[in-house]
């Protein structure tokens, strides 16, 4: 698979000591709803407000189950955008998950929705889904020793190592994914994808350090191999 290696790294995560091998399953939902505009002054029991309906179908998704209220392995819906007028509206969501039956679930309660809402108001709603990237750990996990190589490389460094899963995707998620094992290693960065994040030098130069590390005890082995 890949590039003829067995497995490999990213250097894409976080705070110094963060190693990662699980993220979230991951998907997108563009929701279109199609209203029937009238004159306001004949609407009566006659209009059928996309914008309105667009509200509606939102209202019904779990409000603790967004970005703001969970952490760690809780996955959740994200509106990520809301346009429209009374004659069509579009909610683009993205949906995360680090559990593949909940990921599931997910999925299914919006359909679910626009279901009964088509019901309520005639065929108003389609959901488009599409699946973006998956949970790298079962990919992981029946080659645990390269996170345990990298948990000896961090040591050796004087970096305590963290296993933490990822609440996002990384390259890594795509390789694992297509037969090559490849957790995320940290980069010692804060705040990214913010107009805060930074870098400590220090924290770049102990990552080097980790990744000399993890390159040489392999190469070294194969050296004392070559010497018997």
């Amino acid at each position: 698979p890949g590039f003829g290696a067995d497995f490999a790294y990213t250097v894409d995560g976080g705070k110094l000591g963060q190693l990662e091998y699980e993220n979230f399953n991951a998907a997108s939902a563009d929701v279109t709803v199609k209203g029937f505009s009238i004159h306001p002054g004949d609407a009566k029991n006659r209009m059928k407000n996309a914008v309105l309906l667009g509200i509606e179908f939102n209202s019904m998704l779990p409000p603790a189950e967004t970005p703001a209220h969970t952490e760690g392995r809780e996955g959740f819906y994200h509106l990520m955008s809301f346009s429209g007028d009374e004659e069509g509206a579009v909610l683009r969501y993205i949906v995360r998950d680090h559990d593949c039956p909940r990921f599931e679930a997910r999925k299914a309660r919006l359909r679910k929705i626009a279901a009964y809402l088509n019901e309520k108001y005639g065929a108003r709603f389609t959901v488009d889904l599409r699946d973006s990237y998956y949970n790298m750990k079962e990919k992981i996990e029946p080659h645990i020793e390269i996170v345990e190589r990298a948990e000896a490389a961090m040591r050796a460094a004087g970096v305590e190592p963290r296993i933490v899963p990822i609440r996002g995707g990384t390259d890594g998620a795509f390789l694992s994914c297509r037969g090559l094992p490849c957790p995320n290693l940290p980069t010692g960065g804060h705040n990214f994808h913010g107009r805060f994040e930074y870098i400590p030098v220090q924290a770049m130069d102990k990552m080097v350090e980790v990744l000399v590390n993890l390159v040489r005890a392999p190469a070294e082995g194969r050296e004392k191999t070559k010497g018997h």
